[in-house]
């Protein structure tokens, strides 16, 4: 089996200012890796009796950062440096692109939404996904944003992670 990863977005509401308008989306792409801990979350998680916790809603979070560094993200077992709390994943997450048996049945979808108010950092430029909240959680994928992202206490912030697991 192999992963690929084709990449995750964010979404976020940004506030049109000159009508008073309650916001535009705008997204943006980046492409991410699954960790050497991710891959290690998938095999355990194919055993007939897991060890781990799955990424699940009851379970996962999304946390974000501003210390990207460039050195190699599949080692990375958290954001290098964390800004605000984890978030969540958003119920009925993850979930399948596609019905069993159609293109994109291969993807998960995990999503996480930032509410108003829950962040108001500039140089959001990395994001992790987690199969918890603790220390001992472990990190399912990693990935830089670039151009890094800027979230006021006004913006919601909704990032949409997929991977995609391709057989050979």
């Amino acid at each position: 089996m192999r992963i690929r990863r084709p990449g995750w977005g964010i979404l976020r509401t940004v506030p049109f200012k000159w009508f008073d308008f309650k916001g535009r989306p705008y997204e943006q792409r980046f492409h991410n890796i699954v960790t050497r801990q991710g891959d290690a979350l998938i095999a355990d998680a194919l055993l007939a009796s897991p060890t781990k916790a799955k990424v699940l809603s009851a379970s996962g979070y999304i946390q974000v950062g501003t210390g990207w560094t460039g050195n190699s993200a599949k080692t990375n077992t958290r954001c290098n440096t964390p800004t605000g709390s984890m978030k969540a994943l958003d119920s009925g997450y993850p979930a399948l692109k596609a019905a069993f048996g159609s293109t994109g049945d291969t993807t998960l979808i995990y999503r996480a939404t930032f509410a108003a108010g829950a962040l108001n950092v500039n140089g959001i430029n990395e994001a992790c996904l987690l199969n918890g909240n603790a220390t001992a959680s472990n990190c399912l994928a990693y990935a830089q944003i670039t151009p890094v992202v800027n979230v006021t206490s006004s913006d919601t912030l909704q990032i949409q992670w997929e991977i995609t697991i391709l057989g050979q």
